[in-house]
């Protein structure tokens, strides 16, 4: 609807005072019961059309759930039958698994994990569900490197991930971080042209920790949000749901920090993640 609810209270408002304006002014006092019968059909008026604007705005987000669950399900869909074709390829031995075939299964796997954490960090976004860890920056980079990896090798990039320093720490919550962050990489992974590079690297600053994923991809299409669902995508690769990013942004934001992003006009793009820092570990003792 082009008008907000306030608008509407505020004309039928406007409508009160100009009639009594006008009776005013032609001289055709308004009785007292002429006055109540006028404000209850008002009343009546703006009760129907908040009614009508709460009926109308649950249907429009109700369209728009379905909408999001049936391209999840469209999506998951697609993937499970690719891994299931090509299951069928490697189990009838007419291929090996170190082939073509095998490298799609893996992609269509990798593909499902992916949308299913993002699925489970939507929803956790959406019911308010956080925790707070205290985390070495160093053994989370770690993690997210050993499956970042495999996004690489199924798209035959190469993976960088820059030395992080031990003595770094953040209080986040890892699972939704994590799903930021493989969201950035898998972007990465995905519009980098061939043969590219992708840069996982760490820094701080005073008070903030910097964790920066680095594409290949040629630079950032101009546009007003590319944080926005379902926007406008980079490349001709359209798959996927148009989420990550969207995600990401909201993630990043539930753990208390910002995503930046740089263009590199020619070369690629630096995204960012910046988070604030944590208390230095304690070293050993002894």
């Amino acid at each position: 609807m082009g008008f907000t609810v306030a608008q509407v209270v505020h004309d039928y408002g406007d409508i009160c005072q100009a009639i009594t304006e006008l009776a005013i002014e032609r001289r055709a006092p308004i009785s007292a019961e002429d006055f109540h019968t006028l404000n209850r059909c008002l009343d009546t008026a703006i009760a129907e059309a908040v009614t009508e604007h709460g009926r109308l705005q649950q249907e429009a987000c109700g369209r728009e759930e379905v909408l999001r669950l049936g391209r999840l399900a469209h999506e998951l869909r697609n993937k499970v039958h690719t891994a299931m074709l090509s299951l069928e390829a490697l189990q009838s031995g007419a291929v090996g698994i170190g082939g073509s075939t095998g490298a799609v299964l893996a992609r269509s796997v990798v593909g499902l994990r992916d949308l299913i954490d993002s699925a489970l960090a939507e929803v956790r976004l959406e019911a308010g569900v956080h925790r707070r860890d205290r985390v070495s920056l160093r053994g989370f980079v770690g993690e997210i490197a050993v499956a970042a990896q495999m996004h690489a090798d199924s798209r035959k990039v190469e993976l960088v991930v820059d030395s992080v320093d031990p003595a770094l720490v953040i209080t986040v919550d890892p699972q939704l971080l994590a799903s930021a962050l493989m969201n950035l990489l898998h972007n990465a992974f995905k519009y980098t042209h061939l043969p590219g590079r992708v840069v996982l690297r760490t820094r701080s600053e005073p008070g903030h920790i910097l964790i920066d994923v680095e594409d290949e991809c040629g630079g950032l299409p101009e546009t007003d949000n590319l944080f926005r669902p379902f926007g406008d995508r980079r490349g001709s690769d359209r798959s996927g749901l148009g989420l990550g990013l969207s995600i990401s942004r909201r993630a990043v934001a539930a753990n208390e920090g910002e995503i930046h992003a740089l263009s590199l006009p020619g070369k690629g793009c630096i995204f960012t993640i910046d988070l604030p820092a944590g208390a230095a570990l304690e070293s050993p003792a002894g």
